[in-house]
């Protein structure tokens, strides 16, 4: 895709790309049939800087449309208001644009702009193809992706969605599934646009599933890599010896809690790729596991579903493919895990 970017001299024609015109003031409020209009000024959350909208308050407000259909379009008109004051606050050459279920917004070149929306929109219907029978497009709202001017404001945003203490590492994507559903990425990053919206896009068609976050990264992982290859730059031997030096029963229980994925050190990068090789194993049996992610949750990082899916314990699993022998301290152990598990979507 980033050839295909770099082809594109000129600017496409707008066919179905619907571009909002930035001399309209972002609207007020959102009207729908029997319920009284949502007035956006008294559901505005600050998001260190930028504006957010309290989306509970929406849920409350769309529920109390009778009709289904008047509430998915309730639901998708606040979605895009939000966005044009959102727009406004990232300042001049910021617009939504649109083509089918799939919201940009983005200070991006037309034909560039274009192409984007074209890629996202054709990368959610390989993503259901691919994931069949466990990814689903949410029944509510549209595909939303934001793409910041620079790395400042892109963590400032960020940073809304994670707790005030402690470091988190460094990121060039994320989905963001805190009432309404959308991933960001930044803009001086188009050379890895890709896979980091092929990535976070799988993230968004997973959302409906409680799953552990080692499984919701090794999916999108996988998909990822198999949407959009990529050359490998590391040397098998050598990450396979740093596997094998780093995890131990602290670690590994980090990892099956979802913990190790916010590590600021090697354990990140070795998390999801441990979460991709155990993936890459267990879907070969598709039909199989595709029982077992539907069955798995977080609460006790899929151990259950994986001995009645699978017939599989996880932490026999992981011993096998870094060469331990079985240890019980290595199957997850919820009662050890000293916060709340994680979900993924990092």
């Amino acid at each position: 895709m980033l050839k295909f970017f770099k082809s594109l001299v000129r600017p496409v024609a707008p066919g179905p790309v619907e571009e909002a015109a930035r001399a309209e003031p972002p609207p007020r409020r959102v009207v729908a049939p029997g319920v009284e209009p949502f007035e956006l000024a008294s559901a505005w959350v600050d998001a260190n800087g930028f504006p957010m909208l309290d989306w509970t308050a929406v849920q409350v407000w769309v529920t109390g449309i009778t009709d289904p259909t008047a509430q998915a379009q309730a639901w998708a008109a606040c979605e895009r208001a939000w966005l044009a004051h959102l727009a406004v606050a990232l300042g001049p050459g910021s617009r939504v644009q649109a083509r089918g279920s799939v919201l940009l917004l983005s200070s991006l070149a037309g034909h560039v702009a274009n192409a984007t929306l074209a890629f996202v929109d054709k990368t959610v219907q390989r993503i259901l193809r691919t994931l069949d029978g466990v990814a689903r497009a949410p029944e509510w709202g549209q595909d939303i992706l934001i793409v910041f001017d620079d790395d400042e404001a892109y963590y400032r945003y960020v940073a809304h969605y994670y707790p005030q203490a402690g470091e988190f590492a460094a990121s060039s994507g994320m989905y963001i599934n805190h009432g309404c559903g959308h991933f960001v990425t930044v803009k001086a990053d188009l050379h890895a646009v890709e896979p980091v919206i092929a990535h976070e896009l799988t993230h968004a068609c997973l959302s409906h599933l409680p799953i552990p976050a080692w499984l919701n990264e090794g999916l999108a992982v996988n998909t990822e890599l198999r949407l959009t290859p990529r050359p490998v730059l590391q040397d098998p031997r050598r990450l396979r010896e740093r596997h094998l030096a780093f995890w131990g029963p602290q670690e590994i229980q980090q990892f099956w809690s979802g913990k190790s994925f916010l590590r600021n050190d090697e354990g990140n990068e070795l998390s999801y790729d441990l979460a991709r090789i155990l993936v890459a194993q267990f879907a070969a049996d598709w039909p199989r596991f595709r029982d077992f992610a539907l069955a798995a949750h977080l609460e006790d990082g899929g151990a259950g579903a994986a001995l009645a899916q699978l017939h599989v314990d996880l932490g026999a699993a992981a011993c096998a493919m870094l060469a331990r022998e079985p240890d019980p301290r290595w199957a997850p152990l919820p009662l050890q895990w000293q916060e709340t598990p994680e979900k993924g979507a990092f």
